[in-house]
């Protein structure tokens, strides 16, 4: 009995570190910096960056922004908003884009619900959750990008991005 309860609790925890270890790396991800995410003047929530070295540009490096929201948001708004700058920021994004299907998975969201976006630059694998649920991920190449969103030349806000990576 004691050796099927050992056989168990190994089997169960090889389940669980398989589970995980694509994650393992935002274990190293230290907190740089929070933001206000502002639409006109309401403040709808905040954003935090976290990066495994703040000193270094986050291009090339595993990374994750947070965002949590004060305020009722939907789909819709994601959507737009993330195709509009996604457009803006990367020469030939379109539709067929690996990363709008990271764009197709927005859901509306309540006060108090947080999305994370992680990025695992070993693999190449951007992850978006909502309140600790995963949404979807893909593997691409240029799945770093979806960044641009906050972090690139034409960003969502220019003083989020100046809060973030300041």
């Amino acid at each position: 009995m004691g050796t099927a309860i050992q056989k168990i609790t190994l089997i169960f925890s090889v389940l669980i570190t398989s589970t995980i270890s694509p994650l393992a790396s935002a274990n190293k991800l230290v907190k740089c910096s929070t933001g206000e995410i502002l639409v006109g003047q309401k403040q709808v929530g905040t954003a935090s960056y976290y990066a495994e070295n703040c000193s270094q540009t986050w291009q090339g490096q595993s990374m994750q922004m947070d965002f949590s929201y004060s305020q009722n948001i939907p789909e819709w708004a994601f959507k737009r908003a993330a195709t509009h700058f996604l457009k803006k920021n990367i020469n030939g994004y379109n539709d067929s884009s690996a990363l709008h299907q990271i764009t197709q998975l927005y859901r509306p969201v309540k006060k108090g619900d947080l999305y994370r976006l992680s990025y695992i630059h070993s693999s190449k694998t951007l992850i978006l959750s909502l309140n600790q649920q995963v949404l979807g991920r893909i593997q691409d190449d240029h799945a770093q990008q979806y960044f641009n969103i906050w972090l690139g030349k034409v960003p969502f806000s220019a003083k989020l991005k100046q809060q973030l990576l300041n």
